[in-house]
Order: C-alpha cells, then structure tokens, then sequence
C-alpha cells in the first residue's frame, strides 16, 4: 500500500504538462535515435544531457529517460524495414523481422515488435515500482564495505558474465579506473596523474568522455563501412493492428518468458543485447514452429523485442536503489544524476521521493507515449533514413562537439571528446567492449572511496569485506562472477570424464 501511495505521489509529479510535454519530446527524439544507426540510447542521452542543465532534476531525468526508451522503440523499425540494426539490441530482430517485410508483412512485424516492446517495459516498470522500495529499505543497512562489495561485484559480473573475452573486459576496465583516478584526490587532497596540466585537476569528465566514445566512435566506424540505406517502405493502419493484436495473444508464453529474462539481464549488468538474443534462443527451442524461425515468424519478432525492452527498463533499478547501472545508458543517466547533485542510492527514496516517484511514474506514461508515437509516425521516421549519410553525420558531429563544450564551456572539452572519440573506434575496431570503460570511468571515484572508507575502518585489514554475513555474501559471490569462466570450464570438463572411458572402449 506504500507503494501505491507513492507512485499516486509519483503520478502528480509527472503529470505535470511541461513533464507531459518532455516525455513526448524525448520519446519523438529516442525513436529518432534509434532509427539512425551510428547513435543509440546511451548516445543519445550522452549527447542531449547537457542541454536539460538548466531544466529541475525530476524534468530532466523524466526527458533523457525517455530518450532511452524511444531509442529502443526506433532500433525496430531500422532492423525490420532495412535489415540494418539501429540498435545492438535489435540485431535479432531483423531474424524474422525483415523477413515478414520482404513478404509485404512490415505494418505486422512493426506492431507486434512495438507492442511487445510495451509489453516487456510494462512488466518491467510493475517490477521496479514494488522492488525498488524493497531494495532500497535494505541497503539502508549498507555501510562503506557493503557498497565496495556491490561495485565490485558489477565489476566481476561484467567480467565473468559478459560476452566479450575476460581479458578485453579487464582491459577496457582499468583503462576507465586510470581516466577516473586523474585529478584531484578527494581524500588527500593531491594531484594525480595532471602532468602538471591545470585543465586536468577536474579529470575527465565522465560526460565528455561518452560523446566521444559512443557519438563519435560510431560515427567513424559507420563512415569506414559506406552505410547505405536502402529498404522497403510500410504503413501502418488501423486494421493491420487490429489483426495483429488478435493474433498476439497466442504468444502470451513467449512474452512472458521474454519479460522475464529481459528484467533478469537488466537487473544484473548484462544489458538488452543478450537479452534479446537468449529470449529469441528459448522461443526459437520451445516454440512448435520454432524450425521456421528465420524465415519470418511474428513470434520471432515478439521474443527479442518483448526481452529488450524489459532488459532496458529493469536497468534503472539498481541505479536508483544502489548506484550501481545495469547498462551503459543507465551509467550514463547515473552520472547526470550526480551532475543535478543527487545521489543514488537507498537514501534518494528518503530523500528524494518526488523525484524517485516521479520518474518511476513517467515510465508507466512514456511506456504509453511511446506506443503512440511510434504506431503514428512510421512513415515519417523511415523516410529520415532516405537522407544521405553524408548529410546526416556531420550534422551530429556538430551536435556532439556543442554537447562536449556546454558541459565546462571549454574548447578542451571538444579536442578530448575527439581523442576518446578516436579511441571508441579503436576499441570496436579490434573488439574491446565500451561498457566496463564507461562503468569504470563512472564508479571508480565511488568504488576507490568506499574502499579507502572501509580501509580506515579496518586499519587495512582486508577482512573488513568477510566481517558479517551481508558483506561476506556479496564478496564471495563477486568472486564467483570474476572466476565463473574458470568454474564453467572445469564444471564441464568434469561431466565430460565419466564418458572417456566408454569412448575408449568402443
């Protein structure tokens, strides 16, 4: 009942009409995100938060939020109509999606995959309105080592869990803690890592530091590859979404199983991308057709969208409840929240509740802003992708270059933006991920505090991280996340041996 009351509170906050006004700004600006390849939700936020600095914190989140979710709304109309990804997330997709558009079925592939997109954000959002109060009551007992214990263990999550080789994810990790650790040591008070640079006393701005690594990182990768847009054209009236939510639920287990997985891998840091591909991957095995998948199924179009979009929603949990984000657009987002002066964590929900709530409300009208902008504006955001590249990316160079100058009004800011910039296409040119960086270079100020903190209480004993049992369980199962590889590959070679010696007798 709590809750209810709360997100009744929540309701008042959002409803606001300049906050109804941001929501349908920012969703129409996300499906225009994710439509352009090259850009993406946590692009998208990146370059568009300075621009909500002078907005309250509650209008600003509530717009850049729902950038995120529009982003994901348009990654389906590019995989469906052109074949072309507008999102990682959305690749599996374009499996049966782009298939049903080459057999005159794009307004049915387009409805199901943004009905299924409201779908898995709806279970999500139920999901975060009745846990994140829960979670944030219990991490009110959170002292210095239990917070060092959370961060390291999203750290080895991303390490153990994630797809990309371990070593590259270490890599790409300590490379966002040496960017977090230049500047000023707020604990000591001395200069780390400035080479005796002033620009460098303030480090490099987290904000910076993403505009270039997404924005311009992509930009140049796309410009290497010669994108061309070419695709089919669809139209989506009243009686193709008619049929196709009557058809719909008959798939309401591949939903179901889709919204699950999808707020599983957005709790924990593994992001809407494996979302997507491990829903398509269980409806593709359990299905009765799924031998047709591929070939243009609709439910193959439910079971990524449904996943991705509860993944990309489910994120904001532990970024509100502990700091920590469950995508790199959230760890974007959490950074906007310390720029506004607010600090994630159980404690925002204390002190903080129209703001917490309101944003939580906004996702349940965005969610539903968002499914009417995209039902209405499919021609017209296909028809942007007929503009020629060439076009296209200097105009959001130009956007990325203001972004980075509006954050510390300095012209430092654009010649870093595009060192990271070249960096970000470095790092997708030989196959390193971004996210443990932007983690790294997000929480390591937070991570190397709550260490210290816990170091002066302790006196430097280390077995400040075993002390009790909440500590001690969060630090055993970091643990296992780092060596999960190494306990994976002896658990098999262990259920392998049993069947040896009948290999060598036949």
């Amino acid at each position: 009942m709590d809750a209810f009351g709360s997100l009744l509170l929540g309701f008042g906050v959002a409803a606001d009409p300049m906050n109804i006004l941001y929501m349908f700004v920012g969703i129409t600006l996300g499906v225009l995100i994710g439509v352009l390849p090259g850009l993406g939700g946590a692009n998208g936020v990146a370059i568009l938060l300075p621009l909500t600095f002078g907005m309250s914190p509650t209008s600003a989140i509530i717009m850049l939020s729902c950038i995120y979710w529009g982003a994901l709304f348009g990654g389906a109309i590019t995989s469906i109509l052109f074949n072309i990804p507008g999102e990682p997330w959305s690749v599996a997709t374009t499996f049966d999606g782009y298939p049903m558009a080459q057999k005159g079925r794009a307004g049915a592939a387009l409805t199901a995959a943004f009905t299924s997109s409201f779908v898995g954000a709806f279970f999500a959002i139920i999901v975060v309105t009745f846990l994140a109060p829960l979670i944030a009551a219990f991490a009110l007992n959170f002292g210095p080592p239990e917070f060092f214990a959370v961060q390291l263990l999203t750290f080895c999550s991303f390490v153990g869990m994630g797809r990309e080789t371990p070593t590259k994810t270490l890599a790409a990790m300590m490379l966002g803690f040496a960017l977090a650790a230049v500047g000023l040591d707020t604990v000591t008070g001395q200069l780390r890592m400035t080479f005796g640079t002033t620009e460098l006393l303030r480090g490099f701005d987290f904000l910076i530091a993403v505009i270039g690594l997404f924005g311009i990182g992509e930009i140049l990768l796309t410009m290497e590859e010669g994108l061309a847009f070419k695709g089919s054209t669809a139209r989506i009236d009243l009686k193709v979404v008619l049929r196709t939510w009557a058809e719909l639920p008959r798939y309401w287990m591949t939903s179901l199983r889709g919204a699950v997985v999808g707020c599983w891998m957005g709790i924990t840091p593994g992001g809407a991308t494996p979302a997507s591909f491990m829903s398509y991957g269980l409806a593709k095995r359990f299905s009765p057709r799924g031998a047709k998948f591929g070939t243009g199924e609709l439910e193959g179009v439910v079971a990524p969208e449904t996943a991705a979009h509860a993944a990309g929603t489910s994120a904001l949990l532990p970024m509100l409840t502990l700091g920590i984000p469950g995508s790199p657009t959230a760890a974007v987002l959490l950074g906007g929240l310390l720029i506004w002066g607010l600090q994630p964590g159980p404690l925002l929900f204390v002190e903080q509740p129209d703001f917490v709530w309101g944003l939580i409300a906004s996702m349940y009208l965005g969610n539903v802003a968002g499914l009417i902008v995209v039902l209405t504006t499919v021609p017209l955001f296909a028809a942007i992708l007929r503009i020629p590249f060439s076009i296209i990316a200097p105009v959001i160079v130009v956007i990325c270059a203001i972004g980075a100058y509006t954050v510390h009004n300095a012209l430092l800011d654009i010649s870093f933006m595009l060192v990271f910039g070249v960096v970000g296409y470095l790092f997708k040119k030989l196959g390193y991920p971004l996210a443990p960086l932007v983690l790294a270079l997000v929480l390591g100020d937070m991570a190397e505090s709550s260490f210290r903190q816990a170091m002066l209480l302790s006196q430097g004993s280390l077995s400040i991280f075993w002390s009790n049992w909440l500590v001690g369980s969060i630090s055993g199962l970091a643990l296992v996340m780092l060596f999960w590889p190494l306990i994976a590959k002896v658990r098999d070679s262990l259920r392998g041996r049993p069947n040896e010696p009948a290999v060598a007798a036949d």
